[in-house]
């Protein structure tokens, strides 16, 4: 399937995005560190299915610009909303990794009728270390130890990508991030990340969620439990569903496309079409 690429301008920058596909409108966003590419096979799987896919690289990533003078839970929310009004293909289904999916979430509170549903893959909706861990996460990560700290963990991230796999990945993202301005935007990234802002959302988010978590997913103690967390603060009917998969860590997208895809395509199937896009 054909892959066209587009530039979005935001606030103090441009998005690039990759579209796949053609049907009802599904956004793609990745977690800290990565690119679009950690999305690239559960994007195929999907405009195959029949849907539109909107892969970005987040602010600062992949090839997006590093001029952005914010980022974090809300400026990647407020960019969910623009690729939205951009494409005009809305209302759109966001699938968001890390604290791509934290930013899904304000987004559908702040603009319930633009999003239909919300895909929470390795959700990162609250501090895992506390007010603590948003001054210790960024020390650790800044320069000039922090490429190499990164080098070390980010290997820890995908498990269910075998240990080859996953070093592999490791070294593409380091590599990308040693491009000329893009650990500065990282560390940006890093730093602006308090996920205590995500909370008040949830009540106000209207669309159907789907949590998934992989088991071995290196952020959480218990991965299992943090779905449950996340799934049980929607006030929707029956809560946010959850998928749990096993031997699977941060990107489950990633590393079991097979096995989330097809959850994904049955929770999409329940969501309300209009004239070839999502209702509402």
């Amino acid at each position: 399937m054909s892959i066209t690429t587009k530039s979005i301008p935001t606030a103090g920058g441009t998005l690039h995005i990759e579209l796949t596909g053609t049907g009802p409108l599904i956004i793609c966003s990745h977690g800290m560190g990565d690119d679009h590419t950690a999305f690239s096979p559960f994007a195929s799987l999907l405009s195959e299915a029949g849907y539109t896919i909107a892969n970005v690289d987040t602010r600062g990533h992949g090839a997006s610009s590093t001029t952005f003078t914010s980022y974090g839970d809300l400026a990647t929310a407020a960019d969910y909303l623009t690729i939205i009004r951009e494409l005009n293909l809305g209302p759109a289904v966001l699938a968001g990794n890390s604290f791509s999916a934290a930013a899904a979430i304000i987004a559908a509170g702040q603009e319930p009728d633009q999003v239909a549903g919300l895909i929470l893959l390795g959700p990162v909706a609250r501090n895992p270390m506390g007010k603590l861990g948003t001054y210790l996460v960024p020390a650790m990560f800044a320069w000039p130890w922090g490429p190499t700290l990164w080098r070390y963990y980010a290997p820890l991230l995908w498990p269910g990508l075998g240990k080859d796999g996953a070093t592999a990945r490791a070294i593409e993202s380091s590599t990308s991030l040693g491009r000329p301005g893009r650990w500065s935007a990282f560390h940006k990234t890093v730093r602006g990340l308090d996920h205590s802002v995500v909370l008040p959302w949830f009540a106000k988010v209207k669309a159907p969620a789907l949590v998934v978590m992989g088991d071995k997913d290196p952020d959480f103690g218990n991965a299992g439990k943090e779905a449950e967390w996340v799934a049980e603060q929607f006030s929707l009917p029956g809560k946010g569903e959850v998928m749990m998969l096993p031997g699977v860590g941060h990107a489950p997208m990633l590393e079991s496309v097979d096995a989330v895809g097809t959850r994904t395509v049955e929770f999409l199937s329940k969501i309300e079409r209009r004239g070839g896009r999502f209702g509402v």
